[in-house]
């Protein structure tokens, strides 16, 4: 480990205002400390390219470079299946000129002439293949740029629309997208463990939750937050979640068996610079507490049996007056009568109706993000939300997909909380899918000349009843706890059976509809929707056949018997878990495993027996497990 501090006086950012080519020779002249460039693009995978450009050619070619003429990689550094081939490779980095570029730091590799450490010039860009834009950061550019210039010509040719909100056409500046997300994760000490059995407990008990952060992780989390604080996040708050142990304190008065969760949480901005700042944080997090000798894990479910790590997204619609003069375009007229405008109202249905289908693929893209969707967790697993008990409520419902955030005594407030995302959802795609959805609910809310009160009851239906826009057989709002007070088979009735494997949310985008969604406006396109759907199935099977069934083999191996077989309950335990642990991984002359049904299913690219088969797997290792447990906490 080295010793760390915050460096106040170093150049974080570089704003938007500042990227010309003199701006950028006159900066980087007077930080010689800054000795590389790196452009940061995106790819349909969610990773980002990094190179080292010494800063000595950026700054001879800068024109070049700036105008996108001087970068290039292969398609094998990036993940664009179909598009980026083996004899047509070439893809281009385009710089973004219109946000924040930041500097990452080495503090482990300090310049000998300023005494500072070195930084990289990070660049967030774009991916061009054929001069076409291919990479998930120009997706949701594309998709927010929509968003924004159809709602604004709604306003400009409805001065009713208008009128809701108290102003008129001609006092329109622009429409933005705002979002902000909330990063959850894990630090633990790396050579030491720490049960399960502890975790869970700690976690019933409340021992952990936002408590006071101690020793080397509260300094790690105070420098996080100073350090994001000079990117120009203007974070909120750091604090311990649900999961984790309390640290032992050896005799050095150091803390050890270190385990906890934690989250960060920052203001808001417009989509793309809200996904870029994600991005950043990421990176920064992870770098500080490693410097600490921690482990960060962005996993949606690092540990089983325990909480996992959420990134719940705040999305909301803004109107920017030619006066400056800000309006939020969901709140409603008056916040004491109704909870959402039309505009909002119309976003929510939108939401609701289409994330199965359209938003999902992209949300829960891993089978890591699959197991934090089970009930028990504080995480959601059905499409439902809440929009508060009453107008005068707001909504505390944590078992729910999304949650209307909103306040009485400001309009600036009023948002939605989308509750499925987790710190590996491709963020520029999950807010891309959902300002598609969102446009179509407006559509429909805004057409169908229904006020406030008339849309409320259109989401509000119980179930069964008809709806002009809704699914008749479901229903969209519930305050209840929706794991507390119905089974699982009640859930599945009234809010829609939700996918259960990545093979069940990627299939819903060779869908025609979904597709139409995703692609008004030329934001998606089907060829960035086949190469997506491809990466991901790839990803998923790699992962099944490389990770999940070799670490659900090491654990059959380890469940071995450990009592005398004198008491027949043992035995009638024990052979349960032989027959399970004989369905799940030996092939007889009757049947073959589970196993290996998945490894034939995969060879023949039969994804939907791949599925059902993983989905059999999930069920008897989780029935493995827990009579095991049965098993062993008999033993004296």
């Amino acid at each position: 480990m080295i010793e760390f501090h915050v460096i106040p006086d170093l150049l974080y950012v570089i704003p938007a205002e500042n990227h010309s080519a003199q701006d950028i020779r006159n900066i980087l002249s007077s930080h010689p400390e800054i000795k590389f460039v790196s452009f940061a693009a995106v790819d349909l995978m969610g990773n980002d390219t990094d190179e080292k450009i010494p800063i000595s050619d950026f700054m001879d070619n800068i024109e070049n470079y700036l105008d996108g003429k001087a970068v290039q990689t292969d398609g094998s550094s990036v993940v664009l299946p179909g598009i980026a081939t083996l004899n047509d490779g070439k893809v281009d980095l385009i710089p973004d000129a219109n946000v924040i570029w930041y500097i990452d730091y080495n503090y482990e590799h300090i310049d000998f002439e300023t005494g500072k450490p070195v930084g990289t010039l990070r660049i967030p860009s774009f991916l061009k293949h054929n001069n076409e834009e291919v990479c998930s950061r120009s997706i949701l550019r594309k998709s927010a740029e929509y968003f924004e210039s159809t709602i604004k010509e709604r306003f400009l040719n409805d001065p009713t629309l208008c009128a809701d909100y108290g102003f008129s056409p001609d006092e329109l500046d622009r429409i933005t997208l705002i979002t902000a997300t909330e990063l959850e994760f894990w630090v633990n000490s790396p050579d030491e463990i720490i049960s399960t059995e502890q975790l869970s407990i700690s976690q019933e008990l409340k021992e952990s939750y936002w408590k006071r952060t101690k020793g080397v992780v509260r300094t790690a989390l105070e420098q996080v937050i100073l350090i994001l604080d000079h990117y120009g996040f203007n974070p909120e708050m750091g604090h311990k979640e649900v999961g984790g142990v309390k640290a032992s304190l050896n005799s050095s008065g150091e803390f050890h068996f270190i385990m906890e969760q934690l989250e960060v949480d920052w203001k808001y901005s417009d989509a793309l610079q809200g996904a870029d700042y994600e991005l950043i944080a990421r990176i920064i997090i992870k770098e500080i507490f490693r410097l600490h000798g921690l482990d960060v894990s962005f996993n949606a479910k690092p540990l089983p049996g325990v909480a996992g790590s959420g990134e719940h997204t705040h999305v909301n619609a803004v109107a920017y007056l030619k006066d400056g003069k800000k309006i939020n375009l969901f709140a409603p007229e008056d916040t004491k009568a109704d909870f959402l405008s039309r505009f909002g109202w119309g976003s929510l249905m939108g939401i609701m109706k289409h994330y199965s289908n359209v938003i999902n693929p992209f949300v829960s893209a891993t089978t890591d993000a699959f197991e934090r969707l089970t009930p028990g967790f504080e995480a959601p697993t059905h499409t439902v939300a809440s929009i508060g008990m009453d107008v005068n409520t707001p909504s505390r419902n944590r078992s729910v997909l999304l949650g209307l955030v909103r306040s009485e005594d400001t309009k600036y407030a009023t948002r939605f909380e989308l509750r499925a995302p987790n710190p590996h959802t491709n963020t520029y795609l999950c807010l891309a899918s959902v300002y598609q959805a969102m446009l179509d609910g407006i559509a429909y809310a805004l057409d169908s000349g229904k006020n406030t009160k008339e849309l409320e009851a259109e989401f509000t239906k119980p179930y069964g009843q008809e709806s002009n826009y809704l699914e008749k057989d479901r229903l969209y709002r519930c305050e209840d706890d929706i794991f507390e007070d119905m089974d699982s088979n009640e859930r599945d009735r009234l809010f829609g059976t939700p996918a259960a494997t990545v093979f069940e949310s990627l299939s819903t985008l060779k869908n025609s509809n979904v597709a139409e969604i995703l692609c008004r406006g030329n934001v998606f396109d089907d060829k960035l929707i086949a190469s997506y759907y491809q990466a991901m199935l790839v990803r998923w099977e790699m992962e099944l056949m490389e990770k999940i069934i070799p670490a659900n083999l090491s654990l059959i191996r380890s469940i071995t018997r450990s009592d005398d077989g004198s008491v027949g309950y043992d035995d009638r335990l024990w052979n349960d878990i032989e027959d399970l642990k004989l369905l799940l991984a030996k092939d007889t002359d009757v049947q073959a495993s589970i196993f290996t049904r998945i490894k034939a299913a995969v060879k023949s690219g039969d994804w939907e027996k791949t599925s059902e088969y993983q989905r059999a797997m999930k069920n008897a290792m989780n029935e493995l497990k827990n009579k095991y447990k049965t098993y062993c906490d008999n033993q004296i």
